[in-house]
């Protein structure tokens, strides 16, 4: 999830206090009025004395974060990259499935070191599977069974979609004793919801 706060923010010749909100690809805050920057229509950010400064295509805004400025302004001008976020490291064992036509995460995944397959193994890392419907739910029992105690399975969705949504996958895992820890957009089209064994049963 992104960063939170509530603070001075000073936008249009307008001064409010609110709750600010860093997603992946935005800025939100919502106060005596609200802005929505995304990160692509920023200029310049900058943090200096506590105040995180943008300029973007709609003017300029100033955040007073105090010590959480710097690292904002870190966030958006250094944004984590999907393998980053996905939590796949350099060695690990992963089954991508149900992702073949996902050309640019194949891409990405071809230039890391990563024990790749499209099927799945025993004692993988991560498992990230494609699912679009309720009934691909009954898959999440195999799944779980072919990871590590500290291992995990990231379920990708379409966004926007009636026919599975985010609150489907989390009740099926929750019944079959896994937890949800993290929430990502996958992609323009993909979101994705990170499951694992809690640490009391492992």
């Amino acid at each position: 999830m992104g960063r939170e706060a509530t603070c001075e923010v000073r936008s249009g010749g307008k001064t409010s206090r609110g709750h600010a909100r860093l997603e992946e690809k935005e800025l939100l805050f919502k106060g005596d009025f609200r802005l929505k920057i995304p990160f692509a229509e920023m200029k310049t950010v900058e943090a200096k004395g506590g105040w995180l400064r943008l300029t973007h295509g709609g003017g300029t805004a100033e955040l007073n974060l105090g010590d959480q400025a710097a690292p904002w302004a870190e966030k958006i001008l250094k944004p984590k990259g999907r393998l980053e976020k996905l939590g796949l490291k350099d060695g690990q064992r992963v089954s991508i499935l149900g992702l073949d036509e996902e050309k640019d995460f194949q891409a990405e995944l071809s230039a890391r070191g990563l024990d790749v397959s499209g099927r799945l193994r025993k004692d993988t890392d991560v498992v990230v599977v494609r699912m679009s419907a309720q009934a691909d739910l009954q898959r999440l029992p195999a799944l779980r069974d072919r990871i590590r105690k500290e291992g995990c399975v990231w379920v990708v969705w379409p966004k926007g979609r009636k026919e599975l949504r985010e609150d489907d996958v989390r009740r099926e895992a929750v019944a079959i004793g896994l937890v949800d820890v993290k929430v990502m957009s996958f992609s323009d089209a993909l979101s994705g919801l990170k499951l694992m064994i809690p640490r009391a049963r492992r």
